[in-house]
């Protein structure tokens, strides 16, 4: 799949701003894991090692619920400095507004404003005036139709992070030649995700429904008949699986060539309730085959037994890879390409 590189484009004395994935996790304004802010970096780098003249690094944190109410981007900045070994400068309001003359500047929470997720052309336009160069660094929000993620792109020359650009190389394997059989885990309490089932079909050869999903699905649905599909059985408080299922799904984990996890089997963080994702999680860690991890209780969940350093691709958006992977692009891959 063919993407603008950044590599392609000439920032030396260009003003760029980078739509960065912020969304970190936070408690009383401290960061509790800056992982997202961490595989940003690298872009962020570049742009300042290619003689940029400014860079405007611009991200979210939760959802808009009006101006007085949504958390600023404010308490990012001394973390940032840190880990970039620049000086970063805030720079509050959403649009911005007066003069921005610093070289490495945070923007304020682009959900502060409500043009933002109505992808308002007028606001896209406020924001593009702030630069010559627009690059996507935020693959975890690309699958939302939002100002900061479509609607900027169209003004400006634009490009793919080193991130992002490596999430759809990873991700386009899947679909276009994956190491044989793929087993696709998919769980959660999230009903939507199955609505991905569906697409998952045209490439996975088993896919393995645990978490709340099983108690989701009527017993008339399709999928209780499609040989392709394994549902777990519940325990009966439904917060996580059987012992039969799990011994079902190891067989089937030990058999495949790739393995693509998308959410967790119950509710992991109470002890009682552990079991499935442990041991699932664990089997998957000690496979050979190719290994692929998305969503944010996944990967606290892989964190939380020590196993991240086991999977091969850990994707930094769990509803984003799960877009990509059943309709094979993003409205923000497609704004790039546009």
């Amino acid at each position: 799949m063919q993407l603008p590189a950044i590599d392609s484009i000439e920032l030396s004395n260009k003003r760029v701003l980078v739509r960065g994935d912020l969304d970190v996790p936070f408690e009383d304004g401290r960061i509790l894991d800056d992982t997202r802010i961490r595989n940003c970096l690298p872009t962020f780098k570049y742009v300042l090692e290619k003689g940029a003249e400014r860079l405007l690094i611009l991200g979210h944190i939760g959802k808009y619920e009006g101006p007085e109410k949504t958390v600023s981007t404010a308490f990012l900045k001394d973390s940032l400095s840190e880990l970039l070994g620049d000086e970063v400068n805030f720079v509050a309001g959403m649009p911005p507004s007066g003069e921005i003359n610093d070289r490495v500047v945070l923007l304020d929470n682009v959900r502060m404003s409500e043009g933002e997720e109505k992808n308002d052309a007028e606001f896209a336009r406020a924001l593009a005036q702030l630069a010559d160069v627009y690059v996507n660094e935020a693959f975890a929000t690309s699958h939302r139709e939002h100002a900061s993620i479509v609607g900027i792109p169209k003004l400006l020359l634009k490009a793919a992070g080193l991130r992002f650009a490596g999430e759809v190389a990873k991700l386009s394997t899947i679909l276009e030649n994956p190491k044989r059989p793929v087993v696709a885990m998919v769980s959660g309490i999230k009903k939507d995700k199955l609505s991905y089932i569906q697409n998952f079909l045209k490439f996975a050869d088993t896919i393995l429904v645990g978490g709340r999903l099983p108690d989701y699905i009527g017993d008339s649905d399709p999928l209780r008949s499609n040989s392709k599909v394994i549902l777990a059985r519940l325990n009966p408080d439904k917060e996580d699986i059987t012992i039969h299922s799990i011994e079902t799904f190891q067989k089937e984990l030990a058999q495949a060539g790739t393995i693509i996890v998308a959410g967790v089997l119950g509710k992991y963080e109470e002890e009682g309730h552990r079991q499935g994702t442990k041991q699932l999680f664990e089997a998957v860690a000690a496979s050979t085959a190719f290994k692929l991890m998305g969503g944010g209780d996944s990967e606290a969940a892989a964190s939380l037994f020590g196993i991240t350093d086991k999977f091969d691709w850990i994707s930094t958006g769990g509803g984003a890879m799960l877009e990509f992977l059943a309709k094979g692009t993003l409205p923000g891959l497609r704004a790039l390409q546009e």
